[in-house]
């Protein structure tokens, strides 16, 4: 491995990987496409493509999710970037008019995740669906955006931990990393013959970690004893992981007035609390001798009402097409057959 790096470079030396050119954007038609962006978008399309998979497995109507998705995207990005903002005010503060630029990053993940349960809430309440059997559905889809999300952290050179030797360690030149990043355990393993700090990549933790969680959701989903138990699985399993890995990084967000990092803390409480529901919800089901929760069962029986309702609806109106077609088949032969007449 080279002690000067290339500015556009990133390595992993204990791995035996230099990646010689990792570019933060490119250019097309002279517009300017962040890699940021472009990996933010395709994880949201993996995500939604996910949820409606689960969605079909479970006997539910994909569309569902496809149109819940639009909503979603616009409102858990603003809650994204709104979380962000207020946890680093004071990078704001004096030049608020970048608050609205996003193509470097500054989106939080708790933020989106926070305002996207609130939009599901409001989008269940109109369309008259259940909450629980989304969430469960609709959290694939999240932490597969999650899972692909966090590498728009690695070509923006962010999101990383203190200096490690550790297998995993990765080295980012210095003049690409934000100054206030860089602490003064990473400088005292640099030296005037390196230009690059070596780091815990806390972004390639996440994602593997999320991997993890995705595969136990997809392994549990047809063995949940009710309907909300696998978002109750993403949420602690997440949280969990998400406090551990916040430990590692230099850009946390801390809670005002206090050293306690927001994601850290918000973490172990979200894996706290679905411990405690799944485990009084389970209790409740024995007490009671239930194999399947009361209310479940009638989420179930309206599913199944609702794609036959919409089946119906779609033979319907595919009956009205076939008639309409016959219709103008039939003027046309009328009209022919007047021609000739004539």
């Amino acid at each position: 491995m080279p002690n000067i790096m290339d500015e556009m470079s990133i390595a992993f030396p204990h791995l035996g990987v230099y990646l010689k050119y990792v570019p933060k954007s490119f250019t097309v038609f002279g517009f300017t496409v962040a890699m940021y962006g472009l990996i933010i978008g395709i994880g949201v399309l993996c995500g939604v493509s996910l949820a409606a998979h689960v969605a079909k497995m479970t006997k539910q109507n994909p569309d569902w999710y496809w149109d819940l998705a639009i909503y979603l995207l616009i409102f858990s990005i603003m809650g994204a970037r709104l979380y962000y903002v207020i946890f680093a005010w004071d990078y704001y503060k004096d030049d608020p008019i970048q608050i609205l630029n996003i193509r470097n990053g500054g989106l939080a993940i708790y933020g989106g995740v926070i305002v996207g349960f609130i939009t599901l809430a409001v989008y269940v309440k109109v369309k008259h669906k259940s909450y629980r059997l989304m969430a469960d559905t609709g959290v694939f889809g999240v932490i597969m955006g999650q899972i692909i999300g966090r590498w728009g952290n690695f070509t923006n050179r962010e999101a990383f931990g203190d200096y490690t030797d550790s297998l995993f360690a990765m080295r980012i030149p210095e003049a690409m990393v934000r100054s206030g990043e860089i602490t003064a355990k990473m400088q005292a393993h640099m030296s005037d013959a390196t230009n690059f700090i070596q780091v815990h990549p806390t972004f390639l933790y996440e994602s593997l970690w999320n991997v993890m969680i995705l595969t136990l959701m997809l392994l549990y989903v047809k063995h949940k004893k009710f309907h909300g138990e696998v978002a109750l699985l993403y949420l602690g399993g997440y949280g969990f992981g998400r406090a551990l890995v916040e430990s590692l990084r230099t850009d946390q967000l801390h809670l005002p007035g206090t050293n306690l990092p927001v994601s850290q803390l918000l973490g172990f409480t979200l894996f706290a609390l679905a411990l405690i529901t799944d485990v009084a919800v389970r209790i409740y089901m024995k007490t009671k001798s239930y194999e399947i929760l009361p209310l479940d069962e009638v989420i179930n029986e309206k599913v199944i009402l609702d794609m036959e309702a919409e089946a119906e609806n779609k033979e319907d109106a595919e009956g009205k097409d076939e008639e309409e077609n016959e219709t103008e088949e039939k003027l046309e032969d009328n009209t022919e057959d007047d021609t000739e007449t004539k």
